[in-house]
């Protein structure tokens, strides 16, 4: 392994040789085949379907992990699934889940899909990648995921089969005996074939009965984002995996390494960042519970599981490590040597506080997933500057710039001066990110580096810093304010453990600021109080919070990034009902949707007989757009 303790170390890899001189697999079946034949009989990935520290589990070696993604691979091709086709999947956490992950990549281009989207986004997804396959579970007690899918393929035609996995089989009596007699009843809605995937796959040869692809090629469709509207579709290639995966094994991870990792297969996170790591490094890969954080007693017995497999590295993100932070350590965490969290900044307290409980750092990482996820993080042998997300893994070249809407660039910045984050590197499919053309039309400065939406800072010492997002900023009369400036204020209060701070609609200034704030456990204060708050914090006037208002919980996506287009629907019916009420309208905004062109648009109904041209003044002082509903 590299010593990566700071952007020297990062040149001196780089200055080494180049990245195509280097020595390292093609494809993922290379990946894989070359790590079974190093580690045969070393643990590969653990599995359990329930949270406590003695319930059962079951390990694979990566020999088995071997022979099992290659069954899974063939039955694929014996599907009709080429290298251009697409087997998708729509799954928890599982070992077969990983088979399905692998061998779909080795037989065409797997395409995981969020079981929290609803039947109209899966389907939508579907369509767009044309998946001839979809793998998914079997009905089970608790679950929907079964429900969601019938749904989903009566919407895609393209889906030819579709391969069920029966968790029942992690359970022992009686209750496993029990799981017939509660199953959900899922009536067929769609004319493709059902099979079991397990009784299916186990009817495979061990061994490729295909030719393993000859070059580079796309072998994964991930989408981004998909809570409002049907997510964009980003092609990953090989070449991205292996990047991945590289990163890990030369920079953070060894064959003895132990890496709890409760996040889900369907993100880049668990999956490139990861899973490729493990894949080309040998270590070991721990999943708890099919729902990873989310699942049933994970956040009790995380300290006791650490123990319990030795665990060296975790992987988190903020969400879960506050409400880590709202449990005791309450057993041997001596094994843990690095916590490893993203897909959102941390906040300074949080991280304080994590630290001064556990005695672990936390190494703060930040990818993406048009660019197959890693870009850089806080370096695991260095200097950790905590809010920023560290120095650039080699072979990444990170730009900051300002560019015009077709990607012409106006202005390259200095140090510690703000621009858009703009990168290349081998994870990057270069003019092709995503599956839809004209989504790619403006996405790269000086058509090579790919424009992040984010913004961001490099400071001396070659460490990036991010300032918040391009489509974020909240613009207040021609006036650009980052809502970083006024989650970071806020995130400070003691009571507070999650901060969103957008632009709220202003018939005078466009937009003016507000923020949503979720408590910690037992945390008390009022909008009042956080509004003073704000005022002895918040030194840019502008900045100021005009609304503060105190929520059960954020929305967030599935790896806990608080999700700002639910806040934005929120503020845009409380300021649109006030607005009418004040006018004394008869009518409220019955809902505020995604629409592709316009944005997010207000939806309105009467309440009793209604003005329509003294509304349309009324509401006409706003930027936002609104309609009526049939």
């Amino acid at each position: 392994m590299y010593d990566f303790g700071s952007i020297i170390d990062r040149n001196e890899v780089e200055a080494e040789m180049g990245w195509n001189e280097r020595d390292k697999p093609r494809t993922l079946y290379q990946m894989l085949e070359r790590t079974a034949s190093k580690y045969p009989n070393r643990p590969a990935a653990s599995f359990q379907l329930t949270s406590g520290p003695t319930d059962a589990k079951e390990t694979v070696t990566w020999r088995e992990m071997l022979e099992h993604s290659t069954q899974a691979a063939n039955l694929f091709r014996s599907l009709g699934v080429g290298e251009g086709d697409v087997v998708a999947f729509l799954l928890p956490n599982s070992l077969e889940t990983m088979y399905t992950l692998m061998g779909a990549g080795i037989a065409g281009i797997v395409n995981p899909i969020n079981p929290l989207l609803d039947a109209e986004q899966v389907s939508g997804i579907l369509r767009e990648t044309k998946a001839k396959v979809l793998v998914t579970l079997k009905a089970f007690p608790k679950a929907e995921v079964a429900q969601l899918a019938n749904d989903a393929v009566a919407m895609a035609p393209c889906v030819e089969t579709v391969l069920e996995i029966d968790l029942n089989r992690y359970l022992s009596p009686p209750k496993s005996w029990l799981v017939p007699l509660l199953r959900p009843k899922v009536p067929v809605k769609h004319n493709a074939r059902v099979r079991n995937f397990v009784t299916e796959m186990n009817k495979q040869n061990r061994t490729l009965d295909f030719a393993d692809s000859s070059e580079d090629r796309v072998a994964a469709y991930f989408h981004t984002g998909g809570t409002t509207g049907t997510p964009k579709v980003a092609q990953h290639k090989y070449s991205g995996f292996v990047y991945n995966g590289w990163l890990g094994a030369n920079l953070l991870f060894d064959e003895k390494d132990v890496i709890m990792c409760p996040l889900p297969l369907f993100h880049v996170f668990a999956v490139h960042v990861i899973w490729m790591s493990c894949l080309m490094s040998g270590s070991h890969f721990i999943s708890p519970t099919p729902a990873g954080y989310r699942g049933d007693g994970v956040f009790d017995n995380f300290w006791k599981l650490v123990e319990r497999y030795k665990v060296t590295f975790m992987i988190t993100v903020p969400t879960a490590i506050a409400a880590m932070m709202q449990r005791p350590v309450d057993a041997d965490v001596s094994s843990l040597k690095t916590a490893f969290s993203g897909s959102a900044p941390l906040p300074i307290e949080l991280y304080n506080r994590f630290v001064e409980a556990t005695g672990v750092n936390i190494v703060e990482g930040y990818g993406l997933t048009e660019a197959t996820c890693l870009v850089s993080c806080n370096p695991p042998t260095g200097a950790k500057k905590v809010g920023s997300v560290g120095v650039p893994f080699p072979y990444t070249d990170i730009k900051i710039l300002t560019c015009d809407e077709d990607g012409s660039i106006l202005k390259e910045h200095g140090v510690d001066e703000v621009g858009e984050i703009c990168l290349t590197n081998p994870g990057v499919v270069t003019g092709a990110t995503y599956t839809e053309a004209d989504k790619n039309v403006g996405l790269f400065a000086a058509g090579t580096y790919l424009r992040t939406g984010d913004l961001g800072r490099l400071d001396e010492d070659g460490y990036l810093w991010i300032t918040g997002r391009a489509k974020d900023l909240i613009i207040r009369g021609g006036h650009n304010i980052d809502p970083a400036e006024i989650e970071e204020c806020l995130a400070g209060h003691e009571a507070i453990s999650f901060v969103g701070a957008i632009g709220q609609p202003d018939a005078y200034a466009g937009e003016i600021p507000c923020a949503y704030v979720e408590l910690v456990a037992g945390g008390k204060t009022t909008p009042a109080e956080l509004l003073a708050y704000a005022k002895t914090h918040i030194h840019e006037k502008a900045a100021l919070p005009k609304h503060i208002e105190i929520l059960d919980e954020l929305p967030k996506t599935a790896v806990g990034k608080v999700f700002k287009p639910d806040l934005r629907k929120r503020a845009i019916t409380r300021i649109y009902d006030k607005a009418l009420a004040d006018a004394g309208h008869n009518a409220v905004v019955a809902e505020v949707v995604d629409d592709k062109k316009r944005g997010l648009v207000a939806r309105l109904r009467t309440t009793g007989d209604v003005d329509y041209e003294a509304v349309t003044h009324c509401l006409g002082n706003f930027t936002r757009p609104y309609e009526w509903m049939e």
